[in-house]
C-alpha cells in the first residue's frame, strides 16, 4: 500500500484542495494513510488538516473542510467518505527534508509517495504507481505541468516526459520503495534546498528510476513571484553549483539571497 507525505509550511491556498483531490481520486484499498507533516505553520494550514483529521463523522467533517476553505473561489464539494481514509498531522522541525523523512518514519505502506502541496497528481495516481512498483520499478516520478501558459514553462513541463536528468525536480513527486529509500538512508538533512534532487541523484547512480507517461499539475506561483527569466537563471546556476560540488549550505546561501 501506498503512504501519501506532504511536507507543509503555511500552504493555506493549497493543503485543503489537495487533501480533497487525493480523497476524491484515490482507492482506499490502496492507501495506507495521508501523512501531512507541519514545519511550523501560522497561517491557518494547521486548522484545515486538523479540522480534517479530527472530524468524527463525514458530514461534519465535509463542513469542516468547507468552512476551512471558504475563502476558495469556484471550489465544487461533493460528500465524501472522509471516514475511509486515515489522515494524520504530525509537528516537525521546519526542512522539508527533515519533515519527509519524520513522515517516512511514521509510514505504515510499503510505498512512499511524496508530494508538494501545490502539486496535483493525475487520477488514479495510486494504481499507476502500484503498477509500476509491481513491474520492479522501485522509485519514479510523473511528467510535470505548470498551470502556467508561459511558453517557457510549456517548454519545460513538454520536456519532463523524456529520462534526462536535468529534468527532473521534487515538484514532479516522488514514489520510492520504502526498502529502497531505507536503503538510501533517506533525504539528506543537511540540504534546506535541493534535498529532491539529492535523492534523485542516489536514484539514477542506481538506475532505478521511471517516469509515468501522465501530468502532474504544479503551480508556477514562485515564477509568478519572481519573474520566469530570473527565477530559471537562479536555479540552473543552483544546479549547475551543485555539479561541480558546492557544500548544502552554499546553495542555501544562494537560494535565501537571490530567490527566497
Amino acid at each position: 500500500m501506498i503512504s501519501i507525505i506532504i511536507p507543509v509550511y503555511n500552504e493555506v491556498e493549497s493543503i485543503g484542495t489537495l487533501l480533497s483531490y487525493l480523497i476524491d481520486n484515490s482507492d482506499t484499498k490502496n492507501i495506507s494513510e495521508i501523512i501531512v507533516v507541519d514545519g511550523g505553520s501560522s497561517d491557518g494550514t494547521l486548522e484545515i488538516v486538523d479540522d480534517i483529521v479530527t472530524s468524527s463523522d463525514s458530514e461534519q467533517r465535509e463542513e469542516s473542510y468547507r468552512e476551512a476553505n471558504k475563502y476558495l473561489i469556484d471550489t465544487k464539494f461533493e460528500k465524501r467518505n472522509f471516514t475511509q481514509t486515515n489522515v494524520q498531522l504530525i509537528n516537525s522541525n521546519k526542512g522539508r527534508a527533515k519533515q519527509l523523512n519524520l513522515g517516512a518514519k511514521h509510514a505504515k505502506g510499503n510505498i512512499l509517495y511524496f508530494l508538494h502541496a501545490d502539486s496535483i497528481p493525475p487520477q488514479h495516481f495510486d494504481q499507476l504507481i502500484i503498477s509500476e512498483v509491481k513491474k520492479d520499478n522501485k522509485a519514479g516520478c510523473f511528467r510535470m505541468q505548470f498551470d502556467s501558459n508561459h511558453w517557457w514553462l510549456r517548454l519545460a513541463s513538454w520536456l519532463t516526459q523524456f529520462s534526462w536528468r536535468a529534468c527532473r525536480g521534487g515538484d514532479q513527486s516522488q514514489f520510492i520503495t520504502k526498502e529502497l529509500f531505507d536503503e538510501i538512508g533517506g533525504y539528506d538533512e543537511s540540504y534546506i534546498i535541493y534535498e529532491d534532487n539529492i535523492l534523485i541523484n542516489q536514484l539514477y547512480t542506481r538506475n532505478q528510476y521511471v517516469v509515468i507517461n501522465k501530468k502532474l499539475k504544479t503551480s508556477a506561483r514562485l515564477y509568478r513571484k519572481n519573474g520566469v527569466w530570473k527565477l530559471q537563471y537562479h536555479f540552473w546556476t543552483i544546479y549547475i553549483k551543485q555539479w561541480f560540488g558546492a557544500s548544502a549550505e552554499d546553495l542555501f546561501a544562494y537560494y535565501k539571497k537571490n530567490v527566497c
